[in-house]
């Protein structure tokens, strides 16, 4: 059996598609409401920004893609999985950055559900979010039963 290390619970592509992805989703949907509410209230600046954060989730999930490709290609991968973990590679600290944007993305997630703008997602767009946290939860739970079975006693 493979290490932990070595696993693929642990390998660029599975964190890509179980973290990476999700939190990709939450971004995509956020700005996708950030755009409906400022219209919908007449709120400029909203909608500009909102546009910022679909570029801001489409990029990053581009890089998240990278990462997968280059993982089943062998190579290390050019980018790091999101915008603000490669600005991280200037300090030498992409996984500090990394662990930023995930504090982003739990705070996008938390701000739709408690401002109730997840009332604003359409059906589609609903089963996005909860394949999302579904794909996200669980794979944290198969990382955790993972690392449990593999601890040396």
């Amino acid at each position: 059996m493979k290490s932990i290390e070595e696993s693929f619970f642990t390998s660029p592509a599975f964190q890509a598609l179980t973290i990476g992805v999700p939190f990709c989703t939450y971004k995509l949907l956020f700005g996708l409401l950030a755009g409906r509410v400022g219209l919908e209230q007449s709120k400029d600046l909203l909608f500009v920004l909102s546009w910022l954060i679909l570029a801001w989730a489409l990029v990053d999930l581009l890089m998240n893609m990278i990462r997968v490709v280059y993982f089943l290609a062998g190579r290390p991968s050019p980018v790091e999985y999101c915008i603000i973990a490669q600005a991280g590679r200037l300090f030498h600290r992409p996984s500090l950055f990394l662990a930023i944007d995930t504090l982003v993305s739990f705070s996008i997630i938390c701000f739709v559900l408690w401002s109730g703008w997840i009332a604003f997602l359409s059906q589609l767009e609903s089963y996005l979010w909860n394949a999302a946290t579904t794909l996200n939860l669980i794979s944290i739970s198969f990382v955790n039963i993972w690392m449990e079975l593999r601890r040396k006693r």
